[in-house]
């Protein structure tokens, strides 16, 4: 059985009947769904730069990647490489004088060394991907925490109830790989949708501010198999 982005759990929410059923037959399959213009390398100028932008609180690192783009955009002939160019220079332009550190504590944090072999995360059967750009651990009043922050994008962003589903997983990845050294933290576990610049945080599940999807989509797709 093929493992699962949360993008491919959204997706299934939103298709038919018949859809569904066919999604859940290529997910036996392992039939990989190629990705056009929602994942993967795709946004990768962007969301890396934001990454980096993030890590080391330097907006020149956006407007430099701008001019960069740019410049590609201009001498590039073929129209869909021009076109990812634009969207992912509009997205950097939402970011060009962002101040990263309303997602991060106060205190001063560590980045934590991540491992692939951590990010797939089981829930009833089913391998769903969590691959945060940085996880990191800070002390506040005695207690050590760890959160993470995850960039997203995808043509025409995500709602705000499914950037929540983004940061469910996440959360649960944090639990799963850093619990026994750290407190998890709610306010910094948090999944940002650079195309309409959204965030969700773990707190905002907790609080029902924003509603838990994860676990209702995947029992519809267990019923399925």
């Amino acid at each position: 059985m093929k493992k699962l982005s949360i993008k491919d759990i959204i997706d299934f929410r939103g298709k038919s009947d018949r859809s569904k059923k066919t999604f859940v037959t290529n997910l036996k399959l392992e039939i990989e769904k190629k990705e056009i213009d929602s994942g993967g390398d795709y946004w990768v100028s962007c969301l890396s730069t934001i990454s980096n932008s993030y890590k080391n609180n330097d907006s020149a690192l956006i407007n430099d990647k701008i001019y960069e783009l740019e410049n590609k955009f201009e001498v590039h002939e073929n129209k869909n490489i021009k076109t990812m160019y634009e969207r992912n220079i509009s997205i950097l332009y939402g970011f060009e004088n962002f101040d990263f550190k309303l997602w991060k504590p106060k205190e001063e944090i560590t980045f934590l060394k991540k491992h692939k072999s951590d990010f797939l995360q089981n829930i009833k059967g089913l391998q769903i991907k969590a691959i945060p750009q940085h996880v990191f651990s800070y002390e506040s009043e005695n207690v050590n925490f760890v959160g993470a922050i995850w960039f997203i994008a995808k043509l025409g962003g995500y709602q705000k109830d499914e950037i929540g589903m983004f940061t469910d997983i996440l959360f649960r990845y944090l639990k799963n790989t850093y619990s026994k050294k750290y407190d998890l933290s709610p306010i910094y576990c948090i999944a940002v949708d650079t195309v309409n610049n959204i965030s969700v945080n773990y707190r905002e599940l907790q609080e029902g501010k924003v509603p838990l999807l994860l676990d209702k989509t995947i029992d519809e797709i267990k019923k399925l198999i």
